[in-house]
């Protein structure tokens, strides 16, 4: 059944006659006779009485009038709310990030995409690396914040890359250095990330390839915590430098670890090959936009 047939029938009724439908469906008379007859034939069953100048409708076109109705109606309100999606006024965006760094990098980014997009909804979780690939590979998410270690199968733009601090205590004997390399903290109880966060897999990658194995003595996703624990001397932690900038203070020194592939290079990523959503393209121009070629 063909929505033009049905809407011309629909209008011969409500109109009264097929000369009144012609005008509304800017058709001829002629078009619109041969339409109404053409969904007569598919349903098999005649719609109207046609013994009158007025039509009047069948039991079976009261059927199909009473339904298509509704039908039409449905297909307005559907094509409505696709012009909508088509031009942004609403639609979804579902963003995973990290906890590490999104504060500083996509905050700002939220309120400027909140501003052009208001009728858009913003689904954002928070997870570690690993579970963020995931939901990812999965479509469960448009984006992730993701480190340049991201796989083949996903693409990737930069955001940001900055190389690691090993947060120390003043008291720590390589405090006062301005870097330090992983085997001279080797001696060092670790502080890192859970296991299902980047910067624990590059830290443990970086010690191994240095020819040790660290004692982590405390593993966690909460970055005020971990800082207390080296402010405590209880060992070394790890933070991107701008994030152990914004967070500096006269318990923790923050020599740059020196070690080669420990640069943090954040950037946002997306299935190779997937659908991205209106909303979707407009978050990534705005992070191309805003960053650039980092």
């Amino acid at each position: 059944m063909e929505l033009r047939t049905l809407r011309a029938f629909v209008e011969v009724v409500r109109q009264g006659g097929f000369s009144q439908a012609a005008q509304v469906v800017f058709a001829t008379q002629s078009t619109v006779s041969k339409a109404v007859r053409q969904l007569e034939d598919e349903i098999g069953l005649p719609l109207l009485e046609r013994t009158s100048r007025r039509q009047s409708l069948t039991a079976a076109g009261e059927v199909v009038y009473r339904r298509g109705v509704r039908l039409l109606a449905d297909c307005d309100d559907l094509q409505a709310e696709l012009d909508e999606v088509r031009q942004l006024r609403r639609g979804v965006l579902r963003l995973g990030l990290p906890p590490v760094g999104s504060s500083t990098l996509f905050a700002p980014l939220f309120g400027v995409y909140r501003q052009r997009y208001p009728g858009i909804d913003v689904r954002l979780v928070e997870h570690g690396s690993d579970e963020l690939e995931t939901s990812l590979r999965a479509g469960e998410i448009d984006f992730a914040g993701l480190l340049q270690a991201a796989g083949s199968e996903f693409e990737w733009t930069p955001v940001r890359r900055e190389p690691l601090a090993a947060l120390l205590a003043p008291a720590h004997p390589l405090a006062g250095r301005r870097s330090v390399r992983l085997a001279d903290l080797q001696d060092t109880p670790f502080i890192l990330f859970e296991s299902g966060f980047t910067l624990h897999r590059m830290i443990l990658d970086g010690c191994r390839q240095a020819g040790f194995e660290p004692d982590v003595v405390a593993r966690s996703s909460q970055i005020d915590f971990m800082l207390e624990l080296v402010g405590a001397g209880l060992g070394v932690a790890f933070l991107p430098r701008g994030m152990a900038l914004r967070r500096r203070s006269a318990a923790i020194r923050q020599p740059l670890l020196a070690d080669a592939g420990t640069e943090w290079c954040m950037g946002m990523a997306w299935r190779r090959g997937g659908y991205l959503s209106g909303a979707a393209q407009a978050w990534l121009e705005l992070v191309r936009e805003t960053y650039g070629n980092t």
